[in-house]
């Protein structure tokens, strides 16, 4: 009985607990991105998404979320429900990424979508979360370029060592 009685207390404990949505802080030595499996670099490109059982993602650039939310695993995580935050571009400081503004092409992000998050609209090319969130969708990104310089550096590298 007293046996019972311990277990129907922790359960419900358990049961009761709030989730902490509250943005979590970066373990840059082992948080790793769930999309390209990236080790975080830099909390001004960072975003995190934390489910309805106090569960996170990690990325480390926006496209990289983006890439998550249009698969079925984003769903089935609880995704839709999810209290996302991003990197404020200036002072890495967790803003509300449904709320943050982005502006675009002005940086190099570390996967090369070039979305970065800012706390206010303060000019006129700015986007909201899901103008960013369509934008990436619809292929509107640095990423080509990024890849195309990434590809180049790489032969080249493999070049040099075909010469040694």
């Amino acid at each position: 009985m007293k046996r019972l009685l311990i277990m129907l207390v922790f359960i419900s404990i358990a049961c009761n607990s709030k989730v902490d949505y509250s943005p979590r802080k970066i373990n840059f030595d082992r948080d790793v991105c769930a999309v390209c499996k990236m080790g975080l670099t830099d909390q001004r490109y960072s975003a995190q998404a934390i489910n309805k059982f106090g569960e996170v993602y990690w990325f480390d650039d926006i496209g990289c979320l983006v890439e998550l939310m249009q698969t079925d695993k984003w769903k089935t995580w609880g995704g839709d429900s999810a209290k996302i935050y991003i990197g404020n571009g200036k002072t890495g400081e967790w803003l509300n990424a449904r709320k943050a503004y982005y502006y675009y092409g002005k940086e190099e992000t570390p996967m090369g979508y070039g979305y970065v998050a800012v706390p206010e609209n303060k000019g006129d090319s700015l986007y909201t979360f899901t103008e960013v969130v369509k934008r990436i969708s619809q292929g509107k990104t640095s990423r080509e370029k990024y890849l195309e310089e990434y590809n180049l550096l790489k032969e080249k590298k493999d070049s040099l060592k075909e010469k040694e």
